[in-house]
């Protein structure tokens, strides 16, 4: 596998008002939402490509189909996804990752925004992602 570089770092927000309080009220960071949603980022934030809160219910949405996040596995505080060079080297890298004793969330798959990903969650509870993201190639 060869990451090419940190895609996206997340912090997992169960209250996402509460999360915007603290990184764009108190800390003035450029986050948005593109659809008015809960789900803030911004990819202007020197040294990040993109930079996000993540909604709890969103995460475990993208994870799972579902709302609520498993009661049986861990609730994850951040998510990071490390870029690769294109959706094969995604696909490879999910074989790779289940090959060495790891349990995918999900296997690779492409999100509506045109990014594919395989997710799993490492033994620090936090959500991993191996991805292909075009906007940033």
């Amino acid at each position: 596998m060869n990451v090419e570089f940190i895609a996206t770092v997340a912090v997992i927000a169960p209250d996402p008002a509460a999360s915007r309080r603290l990184y764009v009220d108190a800390l003035g960071l450029p986050l948005e939402s593109q659809s008015g949603g809960d789900y803030i980022w911004t990819d202007r934030l020197e040294g990040a490509k993109h930079f996000a809160v993540w909604p709890l219910s969103q995460a475990a949405e993208a994870c799972f189909g579902t709302t609520e996040w498993p009661s049986d596995r861990p609730v994850p505080q951040a998510s990071i996804e490390f870029e690769v060079a294109d959706v094969v080297s995604v696909q490879a890298a999910a074989g790779e990752l289940e090959a060495a004793g790891h349990t995918l969330l999900h296997p690779a798959r492409e999100e509506p925004w045109g990014q594919t990903v395989a997710r799993l969650q490492s033994s620090e509870g936090a959500i991993v992602g191996v991805c292909f993201t075009p906007s940033m190639h």
